[in-house]
């Protein structure tokens, strides 16, 4: 325990999108306390990036105001923790930090402060509604013992797309998966680059502030978004109207998936990219363990609120390409100036592992994970295919630099919803990633 200080901030109210009364789920970000005694805020490693509460010990507590536990019923509560040394608990309480026992999770070492595990409670007979709910810091050895990602409180109605845990039809999965592990992979020619990659060659369709991952059934309700894929993608896109559509900006035809980005500006003027290529490959030391997406699967790679700066050598920034390549910077350092024979290019790249369970996520990252080490395991153990999008916009940059729809350079994300043909996509798992060979747009070597 580093402070004994007590802050306070504004209430805050937890909600998950602009339809949050109908909510199956609501995610309670550990940051997002409206008062706390004893704990520091630091970055994360976990799954979807941001901040964890940390440094927490015996007394420490965290309040969190307006959290919506719900009807009546039974409510499944998670906490995602991290520990080194456990020996201890977190107490959830209603009302004050001595009030009722809402849910205890017993903390054990997780393998390291930044190891991440999702623990598990239920609780019958508990307050309905707006509560407000304490973290209450429990152990007998002294010191910190844990630190805290998020909570979450879902009542056990069916889930809403965008806002909650989206469980996967076991059915579907199951017949899918049983086309996949009867599939006979081609033989691999002589000379074939070695290299665990397909892709999806895709031009730019249209713009909407439309986001049926985000803001389901909303239209208008998102900044601007620059649409590939599917041509009919818009707030109300489900899994059913992607198959239904054959209309498509990508190759292969088989690919019916949404792909999104934020629009790019110059002033006011939209920059619209060139070119875009989805590469679906494998990061794995064993590429022959992925499996191929299911119908319906989403997921969001970047951090659309993170305002920060992007000086030049930054990470996970915009770039050029091209002979000249960049040749100076924006007056603010946040953008690249790219000689006249160069582009602007952008590599986006998304989780590879996955929980097995879900669609999606109350956060919509919640669900799928980054590899570690060449594997995939823990919390998030079936391989998906590496995704990833390389962007070329048709333009060089000055000094006044761009825009995202989104904000800063750093606020640089994207969106994927899946809608494969079952047996093109899962052809391409078998016949490329798990013989670790190069593919091309139409699937052959």
């Amino acid at each position: 325990m580093l402070f004994a200080a007590v802050l306070a901030a504004s209430a805050t109210t937890v909600i998950l999108s602009a339809r949050s009364a109908e909510a199956a789920t609501v995610t309670v970000q550990a940051e997002s306390y409206a008062a706390q005694s004893g704990a520091q805020v630091e970055a994360t490693a976990d799954t979807g990036g941001g901040q964890n509460v940390a440094y927490l010990g015996n007394g420490d507590w965290l309040r969190y105001d307006n959290v919506n536990l719900g009807a009546a019923g039974t409510l499944t509560i998670q906490a995602r923790v991290a520990s080194a040394v456990g020996t201890g608990s977190v107490e959830l309480r209603t009302g004050s930090v001595t009030g009722p026992v809402l849910a205890q999770f017993a903390i054990t070492s997780t393998g390291g402060w930044q190891t991440w595990r999702t623990l598990t409670a239920t609780a019958a007979g508990h307050p309905t509604g707006a509560q407000t709910v304490f973290a209450a810091l429990r152990n007998t050895t002294g010191g910190d013992f844990v630190n805290i990602n998020w909570f979450s409180f879902g009542d056990g109605r069916p889930a809403d797309p965008g806002q909650g845990w989206i469980p996967i039809d076991q059915a579907a999965w199951n017949a899918q998966l049983a086309q996949f592990n009867a599939m006979v992979p081609r033989t691999v020619p002589a000379g074939t680059v070695r290299v665990p990659e397909f892709n999806a060659t895709c031009a730019y369709s249209h713009s909407r502030p439309d986001d049926p991952i985000i803001f389901p059934g909303l239209p208008g309700a998102s900044h601007m978004h620059s649409f590939l894929g599917n041509d009919r993608t818009d707030a109300n896109t489900t899994t059913g109207t992607l198959l239904a559509n054959a209309g498509t900006s990508c190759r292969p035809a088989p690919d019916l998936s949404a792909y999104w980005i934020p629009t790019l500006y110059q002033g006011d003027r939209a920059i619209e990219p060139k070119d875009v290529v989805v590469y679906y490959g494998s990061r794995l030391t064993d590429p022959s363990v992925t499996k191929p997406f299911p119908q319906g699967f989403r997921m969001i790679a970047g951090d659309a609120k993170l305002q920060a700066p992007t000086p030049a050598g930054s990470v996970n920034a915009f770039y050029c390409a091209g002979p000249g390549g960049e040749i100076g910077r924006s007056a603010d350092g946040n953008w690249p100036v790219c000689a006249s024979t160069a582009v602007l290019m952008f590599h986006l790249v998304f989780q590879d592992c996955w929980d097995g369970r879900n669609l999606d996520s109350p956060t919509h990252k919640a669900h799928v994970s980054y590899s570690y080490d060449g594997t995939c395991r823990g919390d998030y153990p079936v391989a998906i295919p590496n995704l990833s999008f390389l962007i070329a916009y048709p333009t060089s940059g000055n000094a006044a630099g761009f825009r995202l729809a989104s904000g800063m350079a750093s606020s640089m994300h994207g969106d994927a919803f899946f809608a494969w043909d079952n047996r093109a996509q899962g052809e391409r798992v078998k016949n490329c990633l798990a013989q670790k060979a190069k593919c091309n747009t139409d699937g052959n070597f």
